[in-house]
């Protein structure tokens, strides 16, 4: 079969930048309602950061079948909903006088995260952690996911550089259509009248 000027992505569900930001987005919301006073602007401002980056994944994934454009654009949202959350955490610690992880640990837990990502194993173990321990938790996460994003908007990038924008995929595929249309059922080619008896 041709493949069609709308390319399909796959379903968001299964990216791991996906499902780690489904991880982010539980723990902080557990982390928030938890460890910052009620009525504290922060609480609000870190879930929908966390949801925000997540959120715009799924309609950047969405929007990846009709635009690359949008695709990147809701790509470099959701990193940057990321960086907001990460200094939200990092302020946390700082303010509070509460250590950050040394290397070591964090090398220990970014080899636990990178092939952990359900987000049901971090809603399990965020009522026996601590604040800090969440914090560096979601730190190190955080990290992560915006390396994830930074290559797939790369990966988008060069895509949009190699193919362009749907036009031009929309342009490719009616020069193929036209070159090669569809045959008619029982349609006779090659100069045959559907009765070759040899």
């Amino acid at each position: 079969m041709a493949r069609g000027f709308i390319s399909s992505k796959g379903d968001y569900r299964n990216l791991i930048v996906f499902k780690k930001a489904e991880c982010i987005y539980d723990l902080t919301f557990h982390f928030a309602r938890k460890y910052l006073s009620k009525g504290d602007r922060t609480v609000d401002q870190m879930i929908q950061a966390a949801r925000s980056g997540k959120q715009n994944i799924i309609e950047g994934s969405s929007a990846a079948m009709t635009s690359r454009e949008t695709e990147i654009k809701l790509f470099n949202v959701a990193k940057a909903s990321f960086e907001e959350l990460l200094a939200d955490y990092e302020d946390y610690l700082r303010v509070r006088f509460k250590p950050f992880w040394p290397e070591e640990k964090q090398r220990e837990v970014r080899a636990f995260c990178r092939t952990h990502f359900d987000s049901a194993l971090y809603r399990e173990i965020a009522p026996s952690r601590n604040d800090t321990v969440l914090a560096n938790l979601c730190i190190t996460m955080i990290h992560q996911e915006i390396h994830l994003l930074l290559k797939l908007i790369e990966r988008a990038k060069t895509d949009f550089l190699r193919e362009g924008g749907i036009r031009e995929e929309m342009t490719r595929a009616r020069i193929a259509y036209r070159r090669n249309p569809p045959k008619e059922d029982g349609e006779v080619t090659n100069g045959s009248d559907g009765n070759n008896e040899n």
